[in-house]
C-alpha cells in the first residue's frame, strides 16, 4: 500500500501521516524532509540558492523515488501535485488523498507554524489569506485529481480508514 496525502502547506498533511502511521504501522515520509536529507539542505536554502525551479526538479525525483517503497504513507510538499506529471503518477501508484481546508484556517495555522516556508514569509495574516486563496485556484485543478478528498479541519482518523478502505 502507498498513500499519498496532498494539498496546501499547514494543511495537516504531516499530522495526519503519522497518526496513519501509528494507527496502521505503515512507514510514514515526509517529502520536504527526506528532500531536505538527500540535498543536505534545508528546503529555505534550495529555493535562496538554487531556485523555485531547480526545487520543483528535487522534489519531482524524490517523487518517483518514493513511488518505489511499499507500504508508505508520504506527506508530499504543498506543490508537489502541481507539477510535471507527479499528480499521474501518484495516481498511478497509489491511494492519494486530498485535505481540502479553508484559506482562513490555513493562514491561522501557518502564522502559528514554527517553520519556515518561503512562499509566504513576511505576509501579513489578510495578505496570507488572499495568497492562499489564489493559490488554491491555480492548484485546485491538480488537487481535485485526488481518489478522495477531506474537507474537515478536524480529521476523524475512522473516517479517513473507511475512505481508504474502500
Amino acid at each position: 500500500m502507498r498513500i499519498y496525502l496532498i494539498g496546501y502547506m499547514g494543511c495537516g498533511k504531516s499530522t495526519l501521516g503519522r497518526r496513519l502511521s501509528k494507527h496502521t504501522g505503515l512507514q510514514f515520509v515526509d517529502m520536504d524532509h527526506y528532500i531536505e536529507e538527500r540535498n543536505c539542505k534545508t528546503i529555505p536554502q534550495i529555493f535562496a540558492e538554487d531556485g523555485e525551479a531547480e526545487f520543483r526538479k528535487k522534489e519531482q525525483k524524490a517523487l518517483q523515488e518514493l513511488s518505489e517503497f511499499t507500504n508508505i504513507i508520504i506527506a508530499t510538499g504543498g506543490g508537489a501535485p502541481c507539477f510535471f506529471d507527479n499528480i499521474d503518477l501518484m495516481n498511478k501508484t497509489g491511494k492519494t488523498m486530498y485535505m481540502n481546508i479553508a484559506p482562513g484556517i490555513l493562514a491561522d495555522r501557518l502564522l502559528k507554524s514554527k517553520t519556515e516556508r518561503p512562499l509566504i514569509k513576511g505576509k501579513s495574516r489578510d495578505e496570507l489569506v488572499v495568497f492562499i486563496d489564489e493559490t488554491l485556484k491555480k492548484r485546485n485543478e491538480f488537487y481535485t485529481q485526488a481518489q478522495y478528498q477531506i474537507s474537515e479541519p478536524d480529521i476523524d482518523l475512522d473516517y479517513v480508514m473507511k475512505m481508504l478502505e474502500e
